[in-house]
């Protein structure tokens, strides 16, 4: 009696036709199967390769921050405006510099390394007045850049160095408590509407805004075009894309591998009986 028990089985006496179709469908499973960890080897060295995505909050392409240095920016304002510098260091894009109060000017053009921006992140403080205070870095334009506020030529001259530049995929930053000069409303409100026609990408970090410029905003924009300074803290809230390119050697094997097992099951998946030729009556 056998120790191991058998599995049912269909007796027949014909088992020697079935050496040849036995021995051609076990090497061709060893051969996929062979195949199968091959593919499956490459796949996984080549996934190792690949870095891990990295969160931004911009939409890909080369932009213009829009920076507010207006007198109606204070302390808490500046530790925002460095916060959102200190990210777009830290995504290492590029990126041109407008900043503005009534006038704006051109600080970089679009196309400059982000980190171009870090030497500026010591002179973004709020004006000093106090004696104690006499020894601290000031802002270079705190004693004339002090007029009022005009968002509407700092947002056409972002757009101007864009189309200048011949720049595509082109946005515009706007970090602003939003706040403008009366006169400067209509004018704002066409300069949005004119962006929005022409397709720029427009994204906006409110610094302390009042409800009627937000609501400005808000209204030609979107709610999904503002982001809060909070949520700079956390680059997953605000991540609109990742700085990974597609793994295209990982997909190509992966389905390579999957065809691989799939000619395992239509041609390896079950033996097949050789045909028999009928007896003539």
């Amino acid at each position: 009696m056998s120790i191991w028990p058998r599995s049912p089985a269909v007796d027949t006496h014909d088992a020697r036709a079935l050496r040849r179709v036995s021995l051609r469908t076990r090497l061709l499973q060893a051969v996929l199967v062979v195949a199968a960890l091959v593919l499956l080897g490459l796949a996984t060295a080549s996934a190792r390769g690949l870095d891990p995505a990295k969160p931004t909050f911009l939409p890909e392409g080369s932009g213009v921050l829009v920076m507010d240095l207006s007198l109606s920016i204070g302390e808490k304002d500046y530790a925002d405006i460095r916060r959102t510098v200190r990210r777009l260091i830290d995504d290492d894009g590029s990126m041109g510099l407008v900043i503005f109060s009534d006038l704006a000017y051109e600080l970089l053009p679009p196309g400059t390394p982000s980190a171009e921006l870090r030497p500026l992140v010591r002179f973004l403080v709020a004006r000093r007045t106090r004696q104690a205070d006499a020894e601290r870095s000031v802002s270079p334009w705190s004693e004339s850049f002090s007029a009022g506020t005009r968002i509407s030529a700092a947002l056409e001259l972002a757009r101007d160095m864009l189309v200048r530049d011949k720049v595509k995929n082109g946005f515009i930053l706007l970090v602003s408590d939003l706040i403008t000069a009366p006169g400067d409303v209509p004018e704002l409100a066409r300069t949005l509407h004119t962006l929005r026609r022409q397709s720029l990408t427009i994204r906006v970090v409110p610094l302390s805004p009042l409800q009627t410029g937000r609501a400005v905003f808000e209204t030609l924009l979107g709610k999904n075009a503002l982001i809060e300074p909070s949520e700079l803290r956390n680059p997953q809230r605000v991540a609109v894309k990742t700085q990974a390119p597609l793994p295209t050697g990982f997909l190509v094997l992966g389905g390579i591998l999957l065809a691989v097992l799939a000619t395992h099951e239509r041609l390896a998946g079950r033996l097949g009986l050789p045909r028999t030729r009928r007896q003539p009556a």
